[in-house]
């Protein structure tokens, strides 16, 4: 049976949900014809009008929630362009712009940063390898940047020198897990560091992470692998709300003993590409 665990007994505290502005892509073209995460299946086929159908869903579960959704086209060639997290960073109008590990994706990274560049936002450019908010998440105060596995540490400096915030280094081990927000949950982003809290898969991390993630987040929820199989991390939260995966149950049972509303969404379809709720979802910070 799957199990999720928190690290330790937590009071259920108030929750309060907070508007936010995302952009996303639509799976116009979304197909798997290629292999670069343990995900991807390029013999088994896919159903791009299903992908919609479920992408679908997601959109109208955020507008419905009162958050702003913006989109950008989606570009044929690019069958991974939904997965808008990826496309680059956002904090204080300010966007690290994606430099992709893999051939297959990387023109999707110069049209994201021509997206933010036409709609406001300050691009910065970016001089090493990272794959935006697959890697890099805000927590209170604080980025975690995840490395592993696609992006490299050296843009863990980058993003601290960029945006002048702490940024802490996180090993994944894992290859399913191979980005941050696969691992990761951030439950309460907007609150101080002292407040602020995530979930997250122990396994995924090295010993020293596990450590680091301990010390600094003692109220976390431990997901099971069960849960995080099904992509059950890749998840948003906007303090009270969060939209995860619907075969996560165990993580669903703890977020609500937690005093947080769990919403499930199936984007099954989209899991064959190695992608969830948080994968088609990136945080537009202004």
């Amino acid at each position: 049976m799957s199990e999720t665990l928190a690290a330790t007994t937590a009071p259920t505290t108030a929750r309060r949900a907070t508007p936010r502005s995302y952009l996303m892509c639509r799976p116009d073209f979304f197909t798997v014809s290629y292999r670069i995460n343990p995900w991807m299946h390029p013999q088994q086929p896919t159903d791009t009008a299903l992908a919609v159908r479920q992408w679908q869903s997601l959109y109208d579960t955020f507008i419905g929630l009162g958050h702003d959704v913006q989109l950008i086209d989606p570009i044929d060639g690019l069958p991974d362009m939904v997965f808008a997290a990826n496309g680059g960073f956002v904090i204080d109008n300010v966007a690290y712009g994606a430099n992709f590990t893999y051939a297959e994706r990387q023109p999707e990274g110069p049209a994201y940063m021509q997206w933010f560049g036409e709609h406001g936002f300050r691009v910065a450019e970016p001089k090493n390898i990272n794959e935006g908010e697959g890697d890099l998440m805000l927590v209170g105060d604080t980025i975690l940047a995840g490395t592993g596995f696609r992006t490299a540490t050296e843009s863990h400096r980058e993003v601290a020198d960029l945006y002048s915030r702490e940024v802490v280094s996180l090993t994944l081990v894992d290859p399913n897990f191979y980005h941050l927000d696969t691992a990761i949950a951030v439950l309460d982003p907007l609150t101080g560091d002292h407040d602020a809290n995530i979930a997250y898969l122990p396994s995924a991390f090295d010993e020293a992470s596990r450590g680091i993630l301990a010390e600094r987040y003692p109220n976390a929820i431990h997901v099971s692998p069960e849960d995080a199989a099904v992509l059950g991390l890749n998840s948003i939260s906007d303090g009270l709300n969060v939209v995860i995966a619907k075969r996560a149950t165990g993580f669903e049972a703890s977020l609500r003993e937690r005093g947080y509303n769990p919403i499930g969404v199936d984007l099954s379809e989209l899991l064959l590409g190695g992608g969830g709720v948080k994968c088609c979802t990136l945080e537009l910070r202004k």
